[in-house]
C-alpha cells in the first residue's frame, strides 16, 4: 500500500467523512496523467540492523523464536527502557504508529534495531580486514552495509568527487531477487513496479550528489523487465545529462522461453554528465588493421571527363611497363575535346586512361603532379593486367589517412612490392567508436562471470555474476584517460567492478580506486535453511555466509593475492585484452569495513573517534596511513591528511603540516568557530581545513528526509 493510501486509511478511522472526501479527490487526481513517469512513492523503506546493540529510544521489531521460519512481527516498537533481569536484558516497548497495541516487553536478544530511511543517521566504519600489495597506491574499499545508508555516508567523504558509477541494479524478476522493507517483492505484488522505482530513485538521487558535476558517467545495467521504466527514471533524475542505451549480448545461446523470444541480451545505460565523452573501444583480440588501397579512378558520374566537376587536368595517360608491371611515366593531360589516340605511345608500356568497363571516360582522382609525388614514395599500386578491358591495368593509391598512419609510425613499411608500392604492417588495430549493439565474445556472462568465479573461489556460488571483461570494457570507455579516477559500485554483488578497475590499472599504470558497497544478506533458500537450524542474522555462522563476507571481500582479496580463499594458487589465465596468469595477482591495496550507526552525542564529545576515523581517511583519498585513534600528543599528520585535537598544539601541528609532502586536508576538532578560523589561517595554503565534528554532524542532520 502506498504512503498516501495509508494516510487516507488512517484519516477514515479518525473521521470517516473526511477520509471519504480525501479518497474521492485522490482518485480524481490519480486519473490525471502528467507527462513523464508516474509511480507511487511508497512509505519510506526500513532496514533491519542485526548486530547493532539495542539502546533506549531505538526503533525495533520483535523477532520470531529461534528455529522458526516465520517472518515475525513487522510492526515497529520504541524501546522505552532496558532492564536487567534473571533471564537477561529485557526491553520495555511502546508501539509506534496509530494502532491500539498495548506496551509490551521482550528480551533484547529477541529484538532487532530498525532504521527507517527518513531517520537521520550518523554512520561509522569498523575495519574487518584488508590486503596490501600495492605500496603507496590508494586503497580500494569494500563497505558491508545497506547501500542507501552507505551512500549517505559517502556524501560526507565523496560529494561531487566520483568520476564513474557502475551498478547492476535488481532486475525485479519476481523471483525473490530483492527486498522492500525487509520482505521479498514477489511476482504477484500489485505494487511491484512502483516499489522498484521508489527503491531505485532514492539511491539515484544520492548517487547524483556524489558524481562530479563537471565530468562523470553513471552506467546502469538492466534486463527487459524494467528497462523502459529505468530509462524514463534516468531522464527525470538527470535531466541535464546525455543518455544512451546499449544492447549487449551476454548469452549467445540464450534463455529458452516457451511462447516468447529467446533472451540473449541485456541493456546498458550510459548517463554522461558535464563534459564526459565516450572513448574509442579496443580492437578485437588478434584483429590487426590492414592497409587499404583506394581505386584511383573517380566513380562519381558527375566527375567524369567533360563534366564541370571533372576538372581539366585529371585526364592523362599513365604508362605501365608490361615487363616490370609498374608505372614508368605519365603524359600530359588531354583537353576535353582531344581523343585518347592523340597521346603518344611509349615503348614497352601500356597506355592507361581512366575508362569504365562500358567505355565511359572518367578522370583520375589526382592531378599528374600529385600522382607522381605519391608514386615516388611508394603510395601507388598497379593491379593485374587485363587487356580485355578498356583500362588494362587497375591503378590504386593511398588516401591521406593511411599515409598519416605510415608517417606517424602507427604503420611500419616492411618492404616494397614488385611495382614499387609499399608493404605495410600495422602495429595495432585502429580503435573505433563503439556501436550501440555489442556482440563481443568477451561479454559472455558464463565464460567471463560464472566460470571465472569458480576459478577464483572454488566451491562458492554467486548467481549470475557479470562478465569481468564486459564491466572492464564499459569502464574503459569512460575513464581510460583518467588514471586517478574514483569509481563507485553500490550494488557490488560479487565484486566484479573492483576486479575490473584493477585490470584497467594494470594495463595503463593507473591508480584508480573502487568503492564497493554491498550488504551481507544470504539467499532466500539459504536463509530458510539457517533459520531452521536456529540461527538469525547477526549470528557469526549466519554472517559468514552473507554476500559481503562470503563472496565480495574474499574475491577481491583472492584476485589481489592470486590465491583462492583456501590459500591455493588460482588456476587459469585472464583472457582477451590483457592475458596473464590469474595467480600473478595485482599490485593493489584493499580495505574492508562494516557500516555502523553511531550516537551523535558520543561523536560530538569525541567518544567515538575510532568509528569516524575511516570516513576522514576516505575523504582524504583512502591512501597512506590511517589515523585510527586519538593521538597522545593531541595531533597527528599522515601522508594525505592531518588531525588536530589539542588546539594548544597549533604551532607544532602547523609546522608538521608545512613539512609534510602531499598533505591536502586538515581536520580540526573544536566547538569554537573563532579558534577554528585562527587555526585555519596558520595552515599552509592549498590545504582544505575541515571543522570536526560540526562538519560531520551537519552533513547528516537532515539527510534522513525523503527525496
Amino acid at each position: 500500500m502506498s504512503r498516501l493510501t495509508e494516510l487516507i486509511r488512517q484519516a477514515k478511522e479518525k473521521d470517516p467523512d473526511l477520509g471519504a472526501e480525501l479518497e474521492r479527490e485522490y482518485r480524481t487526481l490519480s486519473g490525471r496523467r502528467a507527462f513523464g513517469l508516474n509511480f507511487e512513492r511508497h512509505r519510506p523503506e526500513a532496514v533491519e540492523l542485526p548486530g547493532r546493540p539495542v539502546r533506549r529510544g531505538d526503533k525495533v521489531c520483535i523477532l520470531p523464536p529461534r528455529g522458526s521460519t516465520a517472518t515475525g512481527d513487522r510492526r515497529l516498537w520504541r524501546v522505552v527502557r532496558v532492564e536487567v533481569t534473571d533471564d537477561g536484558r529485557l526491553g520495555h516497548l511502546e508501539p509506534l504508529g496509530r494502532d491500539d497495541r498495548e506496551p509490551t516487553a521482550a528480551l533484547v536478544d529477541d529484538l532487532v534495531v530498525v532504521a527507517e530511511f527518513r531517520d537521520p543517521i550518523h554512520p561509522g566504519l569498523v575495519r574487518t580486514g584488508g590486503v596490501h600489495r600495492g605500496g603507496d597506491k590508494p586503497a580500494h574499499t569494500v563497505i558491508n552495509g545497506e547501500n542507501f545508508h552507505a551512500l549517505k555516508a559517502l556524501t560526507y567523504t565523496h560529494r561531487g568527487a566520483v568520476d564513474a558509477i557502475y551498478i547492476d541494479v535488481p532486475y525485479n524478476t519476481g523471483a525473490r531477487d530483492w527486498k522492500y522493507n525487509n520482505d521479498y517483492v514477489e511476482a504477484d505484488d500489485l505494487y511491484r513496479h512502483s516499489k522498484w522505482l521508489a527503491f531505485i530513485e532514492r539511491r539515484l538521487l544520492l548517487a547524483k550528489e556524489l558524481l562530479n558535476p563537471e565530468r562523470s558517467v553513471l552506467i546502469v545495467t538492466i534486463d527487459e523487465k524494467e528497462y523502459m521504466r529505468l530509462g524514463l527514471l534516468l531522464e527525470q533524475v538527470f535531466p541535464e545529462a546525455r543518455i544512451q542505451m546499449v544492447t549487449s549480448v551476454i548469452s549467445p545461446a540464450g534463455t529458452q522461453r516457451v511462447g516468447e523470444f529467446t533472451r540473449t541480451n541485456e541493456f546498458v545505460f550510459f548517463v554522461r554528465i558535464g563534459t564526459s565523452q565516450i572513448g574509442p573501444e579496443l580492437p578485437s583480440a588478434g584483429k590487426k588493421e590492414r592497409l587499404v588501397w583506394h581505386y584511383f579512378q573517380r566513380q562519381d558520374m558527375t566527375s567524369r571527363r567533360g563534366q564541370p566537376k571533372g576538372g581539366k587536368a585529371q585526364f592523362y595517360p599513365i604508362y605501365v611497363n608490361r615487363d616490370a608491371g609498374r608505372v614508368e611515366a605519365i603524359g600530359d593531360p588531354l583537353p576535353h575535346d582531344a581523343p585518347r589516340s592523340s597521346s603518344p605511345d611509349r615503348d614497352g608500356c601500356d597506355t592507361v586512361f581512366p575508362i569504365r568497363p562500358d567505355g565511359t571516360e572518367m578522370n583520375w582522382c589526382l592531378t599528374g603532379k600529385a600522382f607522381l609525388e605519391r608514386l615516388e614514395r611508394g603510395y601507388v599500386k598497379v593491379g593485374q593486367r587485363d587487356t580485355s578491358k578498356p583500362q588494362p591495368y587497375p591503378i590504386y593509391y593511398l588516401l591521406p589517412g593511411k599515409i598519416a598512419d605510415i608517417e606517424s609510425g602507427r604503420a611500419v613499411v616492411s618492404g616494397y612490392a614488385r611495382d614499387g608500392s609499399v608493404e605495410v604492417e600495422y602495429r595495432e588495430a585502429k580503435r573505433r567508436m563503439p556501436s550501440s549493439v555489442w556482440t563481443h565474445s568477451s561479454h559472455n556472462a558464463r565464460v567471463g562471470g560464472t566460470e571465472l568465479l569458480k576459478l577464483v573461489m572454488p566451491g562458492r556460488r554467486f548467481p549470475y555474476p557479470k562478465s569481468l571483461y564486459a564491466v572492464e570494457d564499459c569502464l574503459r570507455l569512460v575513464v581510460e584517460g583518467q588514471p586517478d579516477a574514483v569509481i563507485l559500485d553500490f550494488f557490488a554483488g560479487s565484486g566484479t567492478t573492483a576486479h575490473a578497475v584493477m585490470r584497467l590499472n594494470r594495463q595503463d599504470g593507473g591508480q584508480r580506486q573502487c568503492i564497493s558497497v554491498t550488504n551481507n544478506e544470504v539467499s532466500a533458500d539459504e536463509a530458510e535453511k539457517l533459520r531452521t537450524e536456529g540461527l538469525r542474522p547477526g549470528d557469526p555462522e549466519w554472517e559468514a555466509l552473507g554476500i559481503c563476507d562470503h563472496i565480495t571481500a574474499p574475491r577481491i582479496e583472492a584476485v589481489i593475492t592470486g590465491r583462492t580463499p583456501d590459500g591455493e594458487p588460482i588456476k587459469g589465465d585472464y583472457r582477451f585484452t590483457d592475458e596473464f596468469p590469474i595467480a600473478e595477482g595485482f599490485e593493489e591495496n584493499a580495505e574492508f569495513f562494516t557500516l555502523t550507526y553511531e550516537n551523535p552525542v558520543a561523536i560530538g564529545h569525541n567518544r567515538a573517534f575510532e568509528r569516524v576515523a575511516t570516513l576522514l581517511w576516505l575523504r582524504a583519498g583512502a591512501e597512506g596511513r590511517r589515523i585510527d585513534t586519538v593521538p597522545g600528543d593531541g595531533w597527528d599528520v599522515a601522508e594525505a591528511y592531518g588531525i588536530l585535537f589539542d588546539l594548544d598544539q597549533t604551532e607544532i601541528f602547523a609546522e608538521a603540516m608545512e613539512k609534510a609532502d602531499g598533505v591536502r586536508l586538515a581536520f580540526v576538532v573544536t566547538d569554537d568557530d573563532r579558534r577554528f578560523q585562527s587555526v585555519a589561517r596558520r595552515l599552509p595554503d592549498g590545504v582544505e581545513v575541515v571543522r570536526l565534528y560540526e562538519s560531520y554532524l551537519s552533513s547528516f542532520r537532515f539527510t534522513g528526509r525523503e527525496p
